[in-house]
């Protein structure tokens, strides 16, 4: 749901808090408009309304924010505030982020558009706004205390400069970062080329990448965690929360993704093989970049990946930290794979109705029900065609399609596959394994030695 606030005044309304960092030509029009939405939906994106043209990105399970143009200058409105977001169905967060959601909407700029960005505080504590990445007066950079004064509760600054490089950046606080980050403080920025056709893809996806540690029960992070984070998020999304990734085949496809996280995520692709194209410094040269189906994305980093999705099907798309791929969890939980405790679960159950056992087979989730605290997802969750998904937390699908118009980011269902690709259960005879002389095999297994000269070039 999109909706606007109107936030009116002259210059006499806002010019005497603005501080040193602030545009005297600002004052002569009212502040624009603030959209505002509240849904975690992936919003398509609508072609730019008035400017130099570009190909918009589609933000996964977000939005690009409308601006307004003044004498020539791109005029948008971010408001710092309270937000309650989504995480998945069956759970929601009490966080802060900017117009309604976390992380805020997608800025998009073409490179040397003149942008003037108003920030109003509706937080009940000081903020600031840097923008990650981008070449411009000092004045401007964002930082509390440093380059300018701190935006107070309930006052706006205004932001102007020009946007000299193409590229991919980001948004965020720079005032009380570890709390204002940690409660969801984010936004992705993208600034086009001039030349639409340098650099085009065909689809261009960006998210951020952040965690949150939030007690099972409760709706607000604590701020004060550094490492052990319970809840690894795509947009502030977790799966299956994560919308699909939808592309035609063939389709020359691009994901942009910015870590605002506190640790590093290896982002892995199923199906396909893609090219490192660039970084928040800018793009890499063709004969610079290199083949992968995994990239390290650091701290503070962005990285832009492309390939021809050539491969129809469902492919994951996740990080391969593997607790990364987890939704709520204990980080105490004692290793008892192996260990029978039948007995001592059938007394506790006794005790305790509903008590369930795990870890004494492995930790899959599949078939289990369990009562699970208010507002908590499940470690692993999601259904496919095939039965349990077994995934959370940073995971989402890249869907293949042929025939998609090229607009459409509908979510086409499962993939069919085409008979006799899919890996199926073995009905036949099983031959004892081959093992060396004197191995050791299971109790009541066949022994199958393996002589001695045998094979190719035996005597």
């Amino acid at each position: 749901m999109t909706s606007r606030r109107h936030f009116i005044g002259g210059a006499a309304a806002f010019t005497s808090f603005m501080g040193a960092a602030m545009v005297g030509k600002a004052g002569q029009a009212a502040v624009p408009e603030a959209p505002v939405r509240d849904s975690s939906a992936t919003m398509p994106p609508p072609p730019p309304p008035n400017g130099r043209p570009y190909n918009p990105v589609v933000t996964l399970n977000g939005w690009s924010l409308p601006w307004r143009m003044n004498d020539g200058v791109k005029e948008f409105h971010l408001v710092a505030e309270p937000v309650v977001r989504e995480i998945a169905p069956g759970m929601k967060a009490n966080l802060w982020g900017y117009n309604g959601q976390s992380p805020g909407p997608t800025i998009e700029v073409v490179e040397g558009d003149r942008v003037r960005l108003f920030v109003t505080n509706k937080l009940p504590e000081i903020t600031s706004i840097h923008w990650h990445g981008q070449i411009l007066p000092a004045g401007m950079d964002g930082v509390s205390g440093l380059t300018q004064p701190p935006i107070a509760p309930g006052k706006t600054f205004v932001y102007e400069f020009t946007a000299r490089h193409a590229g991919t950046f980001m948004y965020h606080p720079h005032a009380d970062e570890m709390a204002q980050i940690g409660m969801g403080m984010m936004g992705f920025w993208v600034t086009h080329p001039k030349n639409p056709r340098q650099h085009a893809v065909d689809r261009d996806f960006v998210f951020l990448l952040n965690a949150y540690d939030i007690e099972p029960g409760s709706y607000t992070p604590n701020v004060n965690t550094m490492l052990d984070f319970n809840l690894w998020t795509i947009n502030s999304r977790a799966f299956p929360g994560t919308d699909p990734m939808v592309v035609r085949k063939d389709d020359r496809v691009r994901i942009r993704i910015g870590n605002l996280s506190m640790t590093n995520h290896p982002f892995h692709i199923h199906g396909h093989r893609f090219e490192v194209t660039g970084t928040d410094g800018g793009w890499i040269p063709p004969a610079a970049r290199w083949p992968e189906v995994t990239v390290d994305i650091g701290v503070g980093q962005m990285r832009a990946i492309e390939f021809v999705a050539d491969a129809p099907g469902d492919w994951a798309f996740h990080c391969h930290k593997s607790h990364h791929t987890m939704n709520a969890m204990g980080h105490q939980v004692p290793n008892l794979i192996g260990v029978d405790h039948r007995g001592v679960a059938k007394k506790i159950n006794d005790l305790v109705p509903g008590y369930m056992v795990m870890g004494d087979r492995g930790g899959s989730m599949g078939g289990m029900k369990m009562p699970l605290p208010e507002n908590t997802l499940p470690m692993m969750d999601g259904k496919g065609p095939f039965g349990e998904i077994e995934m959370g937390g940073m995971f989402t699908v890249l869907k293949v399609r042929e025939g998609l118009a090229r607009g459409d980011y509908r979510d086409p269902g499962w993939y069919r596959h085409p008979k006799g690709t899919v890996a199926t259960e073995w009905n036949g005879p099983l031959d004892a394994p081959a093992r060396a002389a004197g191995a050791t095999a299971a109790p009541g297994e066949p022994v199958a030695t393996v002589k001695r000269g045998g094979g190719h070039g035996g005597h």
